[in-house]
C-alpha cells in the first residue's frame, strides 16, 4: 500500500538534507517512480529542476497560486514568479518567526 503524499506543484517546501538543506524552493513536478522535482528560480531555474526524495523535504502550508494557475495554463512558469514566491514565503515566515519571540 503506498502512502499518498501531501505535496502538490506550486507548494513550498523546505529542504533538509543536501546541499540546499535550510533553504526554500517551490514543487515544479510530481513523478511517482524519480521523486519530487523543485526550483527557486534563482540557483535551480525551472529548466533545470533538482530532483528531490520526499522524505527529504518538509512540505510547508503555502501554496502559490501564480505558480499553479501558470502551470495549468502553459505547463511552464517563469523563474521570476518563482523567485517571488520563495522570497514571499520567505518573508512571510520570517515575520511568524519574529512574532513569536515578542
Amino acid at each position: 500500500m503506498k502512502k499518498e503524499h501531501p505535496l502538490q506543484p506550486g507548494q513550498l517546501v523546505k529542504i533538509r538534507r543536501g546541499r540546499d538543506a535550510g533553504q526554500a524552493a517551490v514543487v515544479v513536478r510530481l513523478d511517482e517512480e524519480q521523486g519530487i522535482w523543485i526550483a527557486d528560480g534563482h540557483k535551480r531555474k525551472f529548466d533545470r529542476p533538482k530532483k528531490k526524495n520526499r522524505l527529504h523535504l518538509e512540505p510547508q502550508a503555502t501554496i502559490s497560486s501564480e505558480v499553479v494557475n501558470s502551470l495549468q495554463e502553459s505547463g511552464r512558469v517563469t523563474n521570476a514568479k518563482l523567485r517571488h514566491a520563495v522570497n514571499a514565503f520567505l518573508e512571510s515566515d520570517a515575520h511568524h518567526v519574529k512574532q513569536k519571540g515578542e
